[in-house]
């Protein structure tokens, strides 16, 4: 059990969570450069086709007036609300999980976050990971950093696990999917793929595998 450094992401991977539950304590890095084709703004879920990705649009700091020379802070991040992800997101939702053991049981809790707008990218990422501290019935605790250090200290650092792009192959157990009958096992989905699918089990999943 140690302490580990993450970012915190849009509901996150399977791999982030099993840092998560076998952390001792976690620390949220607050204070990097927002960077794309990260699970800051996306996730991947098991559709009928196979691996489906979803994007959360932002707003570019020029479209804000912003001069950054093309870095911004990832906590400025403002979400782009004029494209209608949200009734996207939450009708791929239903298109992949309706089916699945547990959507139903989750439905009514998970829908407000998709019928509320938020302004800033970080903080619906924040509502979003606690969702899942409470599916998982965890104790939601962990700290947040003040500063951007390049190679912290005392603290194992995970945040590569926000790369959406890495060729990193995580050995996870394979977990019962609404469509493996089509593609197989898909590793290291969105954390709800595997609480779609095995509901109560799935912290007891998550601690049973090594990244």
């Amino acid at each position: 059990m140690d302490k580990v450094l993450l970012h915190p992401v849009y509901f996150g991977s399977v791999s982030e969570w099993v840092a998560i539950v076998k952390a001792e304590e976690v620390v949220f890095e607050n204070e990097d450069n927002y960077q794309k084709q990260t699970y800051r703004n996306r996730m991947y879920i098991y559709d009928a086709n196979g691996r489906l990705n979803l994007n959360i649009p932002i707003k570019h700091s020029s479209a804000l007036g912003l001069k950054t020379q093309g870095k911004q802070k990832y906590k400025d991040v403002q979400i782009e609300n004029s494209f209608d992800w949200q009734q996207q997101h939450w009708r791929a939702f239903k298109a992949s999980y309706q089916t699945s053991p547990f959507f139903e049981f989750y439905e009514d809790e998970l829908y407000p976050l998709y019928s509320k707008e938020f302004k800033y990218l970080m903080d619906f990422n924040y509502q979003c990971m606690e969702f899942v501290a409470d599916c998982l019935q965890i104790d939601w605790k962990f700290g947040k950093t003040d500063e951007y250090i390049l190679e912290p200290q005392d603290v194992i650092n995970h945040r590569e696990l926000v790369n959406a792009k890495s060729r990193r192959n995580f050995e996870l157990e394979p977990y019962p999917q609404v469509f493996e009958a089509k593609k197989g096992f898909l590793p290291n989905l969105c954390i709800l793929d595997l609480i779609f699918n095995e509901g109560n089990a799935a912290l007891a999943y998550l601690e049973e595998q090594n990244l």
